[in-house]
C-alpha cells in the first residue's frame, strides 16, 4: 500500500518584503505581552540589508524570523538600549561596512515545538557573518526568568552569574551559552516593555572563527543599492485646455516616452496635472463641482497609467489626481506605477488651507515607502515636504529617493516648497526629486496660475553636487530634466560622510510615535 503521509517542508530562506504581514503576526503571537515591530519597521532591515533577514518555513507557513543589521564593534560593545541600537526598530544604523552582525529581533511560534526553530535561524546568521567576513555576533539577550527570581537575586549581574553557573535554569541564556555566545555585561533599561527580564538584556559576543579577532575588520559592501546609478526624470508640464481624456493622456504618453527613450529608471509629474481634464468640460465649474468631475476619472487614470509604465518599461510616479474613497471622502492621492504593473498609492498627508476650503480635500494618515526595482522610494506630496517627521519617517523605512509632485501658483510658494525639500535631502542624506506645473488654466477655478522651477536635489556633501542640485530647470517653461543617482554615495555618506545625519540622531532622547488609526 503507498504511504499517504504527507511530506512535511521546514527551510530557511530570506525573508522578502511579501511576508511583512505574516511576520507581524508572528511577533504578536510570540510576545503576546510586548509591543511588537509593525510592518513600516520591517521594510528598514528588508530595504537596508536584505540578505540579513531570514524568516523559517514549515509546511509554507512562517513559522521563525529574524533580524539583523551590520554596524561597527565599537558600537555594539557599548552601553545602549534597543531603541538606541535599532533606530526604534527601523535598522536606520545599518553601516554596510560595520564589523559585526547586529542581531534586531528573534521570534519562533510557540505552538512550533522540538524543531529547532531557533538553532537553526541562529546557524544561518552565523553563516552569514563567515560569508561576509565579519568579525562576529552581537546582540542584548532576553533574561525572562530573571523577573519572578530577584528577590533571591538582587541585581541582574547576580542573575547572570547564577545562570552560568546552572545554579539557575533560564532557557533563553542557556540556550545562547550552548550556541557558544559569551556575555560582555549587563544592559540595564535596554527594553523596559520586556516586564519578564525587567527590562534588562545581557549583552552577547560570538566570535567567528575565520577571523583573526586582534583587527578591525571590514567585510564586503554587499547592498542592493550597488551597481549602476538610477536615472531619473522629472517632468516640469504646461497646464493646458484638452477636449478629452485621450487627449490629455496623449500629452502624459509623450513625455512617458521621452523619459524611456533617455533611458530612464522613474518619470515624475506634477501634483493635480490631472485637473486639465477640466478644462474639457463643457462649463465653467465650481471649485467643488469640478472636483466631484475629477474623482470620476480616477479609475481611468489608473488603469491608463498602469499600462503606460509597462508598455514603456518604465517607473511613473502619476502626479497627484484627487480620488473619492469609499467612505465618501475626497482625498489627494498620488499613484506610483510600476513597470511590473503594480501600483502603489500615497494620500496627501497635509491638505493645504486653500484644498480644504476650495475642494475639501481631506488628508490621509500614512505614509509608507514603496519597493521598487531600484530600491525603496517614498512620496511627499507637495505641503508634506514641509513636514520634516514625514520624510524621516520614510526614510526610516528604507526610502533612498523621495519624491515631490508638487502644485504652486506664484513664487513664493514654489520657495517654500523647494528650500523644504532640500531640507529633507540634507536632513535625511537622501534625493528629491521635485515636478511642478506650469502655465495657466483660465476656465479652472482656483488653479488660474502656476509657478515652478522642477528639480533633481542632493544632499550637501564631497560625492554629490557643488550645490546640492543634480539637475534643475528654467523657472515656468515646460521641459524636463534628468539625473544620474547614485544610491552607494548615499550609503557612504550616511556612514563616512563630512556629517552623518542620520547615525548621530539622539535615539536616547527623541524619537517619532505614530498614531495608528
Amino acid at each position: 500500500m503507498a504511504d499517504q503521509t504527507k511530506k512535511r517542508s521546514l527551510y530557511i530562506r530570506q525573508f522578502q518584503f511579501s511576508d511583512i504581514d505574516d511576520v507581524v503576526a508572528l511577533l504578536k503571537k510570540a510576545y503576546p505581552t510586548m509591543p511588537t515591530m509593525a510592518p513600516e519597521n520591517l521594510r528598514g532591515p528588508l530595504s537596508r540589508y536584505p540578505e540579513g533577514q531570514f524568516v523559517a518555513i514549515l509546511d509554507e507557513a512562517i513559522i521563525g524570523v529574524c533580524l539583523t543589521f551590520r554596524i561597527s564593534q565599537s558600537i555594539a560593545l557599548k552601553p545602549h538600549s534597543w531603541a538606541e541600537i535599532t533606530g526604534n526598530g527601523f535598522a536606520s544604523r545599518h553601516d554596510p561596512d560595520g564589523s559585526v552582525l547586529y542581531g534586531m529581533e528573534v521570534a519562533v511560534d510557540p505552538d512550533v515545538r522540538g524543531l529547532k526553530i531557533g538553532q537553526r535561524l541562529y546557524d544561518a546568521r552565523k553563516k552569514l557573518a563567515r560569508e561576509q567576513g565579519l568579525k562576529g555576533i552581537v546582540f542584548a539577550g532576553r533574561m525572562p526568568g530573571y523577573g519572578r527570581r530577584r528577590r533571591r537575586f538582587p541585581t541582574p549581574e547576580a542573575y547572570l552569574e547564577a545562570a552560568q553557573d546552572r545554579r539557575v535554569r533560564d532557557s533563553v541564556i542557556g540556550f545562547q551559552l550552548r550556541n557558544n555566545f559569551e556575555p560582555v555585561q549587563i544592559l540595564h533599561d535596554y527594553l523596559p516593555s520586556d516586564k519578564e527580564s525587567f527590562g534588562c538584556a545581557v549583552l552577547m559576543q560570538w566570535h567567528n572563527p575565520d577571523i583573526a579577532n586582534t583587527e578591525e575588520t571590514k567585510g564586503i559592501h554587499r547592498s542592493r543599492v550597488s551597481g549602476r546609478p538610477v536615472r531619473v526624470a522629472t517632468v516640469q508640464m504646461e497646464m493646458r485646455a484638452v477636449d478629452s481624456f485621450e487627449e490629455f493622456i496623449k500629452n502624459v504618453a509623450y513625455f512617458t516616452e521621452v523619459a524611456s527613450d533617455y533611458r530612464s529608471d522613474f518619470v515624475v509629474f506634477p501634483e493635480l496635472f490631472t485637473l486639465q481634464l477640466l478644462s474639457a468640460e463643457p462649463k465653467k465649474l465650481t471649485p467643488q463641482e469640478g472636483i466631484e468631475a475629477l474623482t470620476r476619472y480616477a479609475e481611468q487614470f489608473r488603469e491608463t497609467m498602469r499600462d503606460l509604465a509597462m508598455r514603456y518599461n518604465i517607473n511613473i510616479i502619476g502626479g497627484s489626481t484627487p480620488v473619492r474613497m469609499e467612505g465618501g471622502d475626497v482625498k489627494n492621492i498620488t499613484y506610483v506605477f510600476l513597470r511590473d504593473g503594480a501600483v502603489h498609492a500615497q494620500d496627501k498627508i497635509h491638505p493645504t488651507p486653500n484644498e480644504r476650503f476650495w475642494w475639501n480635500i481631506k488628508g490621509g494618515t500614512e505614509v509608507a515607502a514603496i519597493p521598487t526595482d531600484c530600491g525603496m522610494i517614498g512620496v511627499l506630496i507637495c505641503y508634506d515636504s514641509e513636514f520634516p517627521e514625514l520624510a524621516r519617517r520614510l526614510v526610516d523605512q528604507g526610502a533612498l529617493i523621495l519624491f515631490v509632485p508638487f502644485c504652486t501658483d506664484e513664487r513664493q510658494s514654489y520657495l517654500r516648497v523647494r528650500y523644504c525639500a532640500q531640507a529633507r535631502a540634507v536632513e535625511n542624506q537622501s534625493y528629491v526629486v521635485m515636478a511642478g506645473n506650469v502655465g495657466n488654466l483660465p476656465n479652472v477655478e482656483n488653479m488660474d496660475i502656476q509657478y515652478a522651477q522642477s528639480c533633481i536635489l542632493t544632499p550637501c556633501d564631497f560625492p554629490f553636487a557643488r550645490d546640492g542640485i543634480a539637475a534643475d530647470t528654467t523657472p515656468n517653461a515646460e521641459t524636463v530634466a534628468f539625473a544620474d543617482l547614485h544610491l552607494d554615495d548615499l550609503v557612504r555618506a550616511r556612514n563616512s560622510g563630512t556629517v552623518t545625519n542620520l547615525k548621530d540622531r539622539r535615539f536616547d532622547l527623541y524619537h517619532i510615535d505614530w498614531e495608528r488609526k
